[in-house]
């Protein structure tokens, strides 16, 4: 009788959360629950790059997973500064890359930590590897008159059904995507003030009539039933030279290494998951049927410990910590922009960056004025900044990119 071939499944998290033991322990029993743990030829394969620094953590907050949950998978690879510094050393002595090549693709930031767990995933013979937040659930809601209705959700099941045909997988997600809150438009920002604003620093997928649908739905995406009942998927199509993923609920196939690309952020910013999208023109991407729910503002904790809400919140503009999180989605945004720009419209670069500028000056003094905060006025600056700086994350990005097949070429 043939032998049935193990497949070597990755699971991988970039976190820096103290939530995160609860948000894998959640995960794991869902693997139990759906099966997965139980299947001889699939071995579940744990791989955490954390951050200290994100949110004032210690190593073992991440380490000390409890024996219930590591005896139902197979390892657990944790990857702090001390384990990347060794093999960025190995990387370096054996003349792969070189000091500032390591230091580019492990750069500090999710990029950077992502491309940590991609290269442990590679080193250690991984066929698949599936991204998973540590603010997201496996779970969707769906709303009626009446009552928000929650259902479960086998994410990595349903990835592991798919991604032997696709190169990348993505899932859907619901809940609080959008970090921005509940806003009650009036004289001090009219609706069209917020608009022209979003629409300067939003991209194809970020944009305003996603974001104003959201809006009306009180900041809540909920999921679509469809998607939940059909159990259909669909290829990803390439938009302006982007075939748009998010960068959780994601399973990249790596049984062709070559075939793998890296993430990349401009220093400071966000959109790893964007850049990655740039390079998938010659991919093929599947959007399949299942969700998280993105607990966006951290207020939806107790999931996790199986209390249901009837009714999904608002999350009004009231309290510092929530207009710090839009103020910091924002800055993060306009960083990253630029280079977006750039890679997908570079013919058009510098009409698209002043057309921002405009858009911009025109709707800050009302943003600032209804936020009751000046620093808003740093996303002009920002803009500036980055905008300067385009050229040179151009090449960072072309670079990380090399970076990666010199790496790869190890694991070919």
């Amino acid at each position: 009788m043939e032998k049935v071939k193990k497949i070597n499944v990755g699971i991988g998290f970039a976190t820096g959360r103290k939530s995160f033991q609860k948000i894998l322990k959640t995960n794991v029993y869902n693997w139990e629950e759906s099966g997965l743990t139980e299947k001889e030829n699939i071995s579940l394969n744990l791989f955490v790059a954390y951050d200290l620094k994100y949110s004032n953590t210690k190593s073992t907050d991440y380490t000390n997973v409890s024996k219930d949950v590591l005896n139902l998978i197979d390892s657990s690879h944790f990857i702090g500064s001390t384990a990347l510094q060794e093999e960025i050393d190995y990387l370096i002595n054996e003349n792969i890359i070189d000091k500032e090549e390591a230091q580019l693709f492990f750069s500090r930031g999710y990029a950077g930590k992502r491309n940590a767990v991609l290269y442990f995933a590679m080193k250690n013979k991984m066929d698949y590897l599936i991204f998973l937040d540590d603010d997201e659930y496996p779970m969707a809601v769906t709303n009626t008159p009446s009552t928000a209705i929650w259902g479960g959700q086998h994410v990595l099941s349903t990835h592991l059904k798919y991604i032997k045909d696709a190169d990348i997988t993505n899932g859907h997600h619901c809940g609080y995507i959008s970090p921005i809150p509940h806003i009650e438009f009036n004289d001090t920002m009219t609706e069209d003030d917020f608009r022209l604003f979003i629409e300067a620093i939003s991209n194809d997928i970020i944009n305003w009539d996603t974001i104003h649908s959201v809006m009306k739905n009180g900041g809540v995406t909920y999921a679509d039933t469809k998607i939940l009942v059909r159990d259909e998927v669909e290829e990803v199509q390439q938009v302006n030279h982007t075939k748009f993923i998010s960068g959780s609920n994601l399973c990249i196939n790596l049984t062709n290494p070559k075939r793998v690309s890296p993430f990349y952020n401009p220093p400071n910013a966000r959109g790893e998951d964007t850049f990655l999208s740039t390079c998938l023109g010659e991919r093929k991407v599947l959007r399949v049927p299942c969700y998280t729910f993105h607990d966006g503002f951290s207020n939806y904790r107790n999931l996790m410990n199986g209390v249901l809400p009837i009714k999904l919140k608002n999350i009004p503009a009231n309290s510092e910590a929530i207009v710090n999180r839009f103020y910091r989605a924002c800055i993060g945004w306009v960083r990253y922009k630029p280079l977006l720009i750039y890679i997908t419209q570079q013919d058009h670069y510098e009409e698209k960056i002043e057309e921002m500028r405009e858009q911009i000056a025109a709707s800050l003094p009302s943003i600032c004025n209804y936020f009751g905060r000046r620093d808003f006025m740093n996303i002009s600056l920002e803009l500036e900044k980055y905008n300067r700086n385009v050229k040179k994350h151009y090449q960072q990005y072309l670079k990380t990119q090399e970076i990666c097949e010199k790496i790869v070429r190890q694991y070919s």
